[in-house]
């Protein structure tokens, strides 16, 4: 929140105890972002492209989730990122 900028190479990944549907929304958030929704076996469920600044509409998962990765707005589609694609970290296994 509060952010005024994001580097392509970098982003913001949160966590949760257990698999859960969530929603994000952008009240604080000054800039857009694309929020990937990324299920426990580290597989993308969702992904809200250029969610935008101060929208306080609930962008929801549309299924349980352990990851949430946001990244700068527009960047998801410049990588070539899609639901189904698989996020590498220590937090979803192998």
């Amino acid at each position: 929140m509060f952010r005024k900028s994001l580097a392509p190479d970098r982003g913001m990944l949160f966590t949760y105890k257990r698999p859960q549907p969530v929603a994000y929304w952008m009240k604080n958030t000054l800039i857009p972002l694309d929020i990937l929704y990324i299920q426990a076996n580290g597989r993308i469920l969702s992904i809200a492209r250029n969610a935008r600044p101060h929208d306080l509409t609930p962008l929801a998962s549309g299924g349980p989730v352990l990851g949430v990765l946001e990244i700068a707005g527009g960047r998801a589609a410049q990588l070539g990122i899609l639901p189904g694609d698989r996020v590498l970290h220590r937090i979803f296994p192998k």
